[in-house]
């Protein structure tokens, strides 16, 4: 049943700076036997993740099932098969990319990774850090593998609020967009109409911000549920905010 055509590779990301290879090794080995274990390092300003790598299939199943959301030195990693062996720098040049501006300073590489997936499949996402402090420097990138998801996500998630801000979208381009005029920054405010008719027809993902507590996914299905079918909920308790995605437009 355990043959190549089934993978055996785990992205394990959201690390903190203090994890090593030894201890993800022996974490993960407690689960079934791993053959290697890769930490990407190269990009300093990037959130820490690794590379997890089994013998069997059915193994690595196991530790995505068991791992996803654990707490590894008090940072709540994020688990998922890899898209590339653990050998290989993921390469996406040939791949289309998207400026994401005007970023609250407390968004992370997961929190934009989480806004983008509805669209297509991803095969990167960053929050660009300033390499002295460390800090969001307030743009980043996301990658599909597919012009139209890319394109869709331009659309759909420009003037979206994220973290409190309303976020800019656009193709990437070798230097990012200049940020916007200080004076411009918040003077204004979108009525709802406005957002509605700049909004994509296609747009089904809802941004609901600024719970100061009890923010949880079963809150938001039955707050939201009465409105339509609910396809998917993303919650994130500690920043006061979600994600909710309807299958058809929200009337």
């Amino acid at each position: 049943m355990d043959d190549d055509t089934y993978p055996k590779t785990l992205y394990v990301g959201n690390l903190s700076r203090d994890v090593t290879e030894i201890l993800v090794m022996q974490l993960f080995a407690q689960i079934g036997p791993c053959k290697s274990c890769k930490m990407i390092t190269e990009h300093t300003s990037n959130d820490p993740y690794c590379f997890v790598e089994f013998f069997e299939h059915r193994d690595a199943a196991a530790a995505l099932a068991a791992m996803n959301g654990r707490k590894i030195l008090g940072k709540e990693v994020k688990v998922n098969w890899a898209t590339t062996p653990s050998s290989q720098k993921k390469d996406t040049s040939n791949h289309f990319h998207v400026f994401v501006g005007d970023l609250n300073p407390e968004i992370s590489t997961e929190d934009v990774r989480a806004a983008f997936a509805p669209f297509g499949k991803l095969s990167d996402a960053r929050v660009v850090k300033d390499l002295t402090t460390g800090k969001s420097k307030g743009y980043g990138f996301v990658s599909f593998f597919n012009k139209l998801d890319a394109e869709n996500a331009i659309v759909n998630m420009a003037g979206q609020w994220l973290g409190g801000r309303q976020i800019r979208t656009n193709w990437a381009t070798r230097k990012p967009p200049a940020p916007k005029n200080a004076q411009d920054n918040g003077s204004k405010q979108l009525r709802f109409d406005d957002v509605v008719t700049q909004s994509s027809p296609q747009n089904c993902t809802v941004y609901c911000g600024g719970i100061q507590s009890g923010l949880s996914e079963h809150l938001m299905r039955q707050t939201f549920s009465p409105f339509g079918q609910i396809m998917e909920v993303r919650v994130f308790p500690e920043k006061g905010y979600s994600f909710i995605r309807n299958y058809s437009i929200i009337d």
